[in-house]
Order: C-alpha cells, then sequence, then structure tokens
C-alpha cells in the first residue's frame, strides 16, 4: 500500500501564503530543492488543488539554461509523474499526464492509495485539509522557512487534531527546517 505524503514549504509561524497570498519567501535554495527532489522520486502520482497546480505547471515548459542542477532535475520529476487536479472551477490543464477532478472523493484515494505501486503527495493546503481530516495522510512533511509572516494561508487547518510521530528532521545552511512527521 502506498503512503499519502502531505508535504509543503511554510513559514515558521504556519503559513504558506501571507496576507497579500505572496509566498516568494518560501523559495527554496539548491540545498533544499536537491533534498526535495530526493524526496519526490518515490511519488508517482500528485495531488493538487488548483491554485498549486498552477503555479506548478510552469515547470512543464521551464526554460532552464544555466539554472542550477536541482532545478533542471525537478522539471524531470515533474514530467515523469502523474497529476490529479482537484477543481470545482475547471482550470487550464495544461500538462501532460494529468487529469482533472471535481471535487475531492475521500474513499476514491483510499481504495487508490491501496492499489498505488508508488506513493502519492497531496499538494496545497486546502485540498490537503480535506485529506488531512479524513484521515487519509501518512507523513506531514514541513520545510519550515526562516522567517515569520503573520499570517496569509494556513499550512494546517484549523480544527486538526492528531498525533504525530517525528521520523526525520533536517537544517539546511540556508535556515531551512524540514520536519517529517508520521501521523497517527
Amino acid at each position: 500500500m502506498a503512503k499519502l505524503i502531505y508535504s509543503m514549504l511554510a513559514s515558521l509561524d504556519g503559513y504558506v501564503a501571507d496576507e497579500q497570498g505572496d509566498f516568494s519567501w518560501a523559495a527554496p535554495d539548491e540545498e533544499v530543492h536537491a533534498f526535495i527532489n530526493q524526496l519526490e522520486r518515490r511519488v508517482g502520482t500528485m495531488l493538487l488543488g488548483r491554485r498549486m497546480y498552477e503555479v506548478l505547471s510552469a515547470w512543464e515548459d521551464m526554460e532552464l539554461e544555466g539554472e542550477p542542477a536541482p532545478i533542471a532535475e525537478y522539471k524531470d520529476l515533474w514530467l515523469a509523474t502523474d497529476k490529479v487536479v482537484y477543481s470545482s472551477r475547471a482550470p487550464e490543464i495544461r500538462t501532460a499526464r494529468t487529469q482533472l477532478e471535481r471535487g475531492f472523493d475521500a474513499e476514491a484515494v483510499r481504495v487508490w492509495k491501496a492499489s498505488a505501486e508508488r506513493d502519492l503527495s497531496i499538494g496545497g493546503p486546502t485540498l490537503a485539509a480535506h485529506a488531512l481530516m479524513a484521515g487519509l495522510v501518512d507523513e506531514i512533511r514541513l520545510f519550515l522557512a526562516p522567517v515569520i509572516v503573520g499570517g496569509g494561508l494556513r499550512a494546517l487547518p484549523h480544527g486538526y487534531r492528531t498525533s504525530l510521530e517525528l521520523m526525520d528532521q533536517r537544517r539546511f545552511a540556508g535556515g531551512f527546517v524540514m520536519l517529517d512527521y508520521r501521523t497517527a
């Protein structure tokens, strides 16, 4: 059975975007990007909310000349991974290996996890909230940026409670910290 992993870049105070919707402060440096790539190699399918898809779909045809190796490697990972976009408002699907689902169906994801050969990741805090509340997420992996933004879009949903077991932690030279927890 595959795991469903929620992996997100967030501020130290737990936001993925500030009150103006800016998330540029969460851009990973080369070291963090290379580490994320290593983790993403295990993922066969990305479950994405509409906004997360719109941000990440830039990887489909991004020009990478002169970019560091981890950036080019992430593009290869993106292109090789299946993607499922959840949105009631139909976004323009402009990427290969991508399907659209109109709404989140917890039971369908449960069945998918049971039959998948590779792990699934879930991206976007709004979509992840549905999976967290349904008890579907096996791991929560937060990359905490060395910044406090004071408000905005939360990485974890209000009212969500569960016990966690710390599986891994890592400090990066640029100040990021990764915390990887198994859910109860």
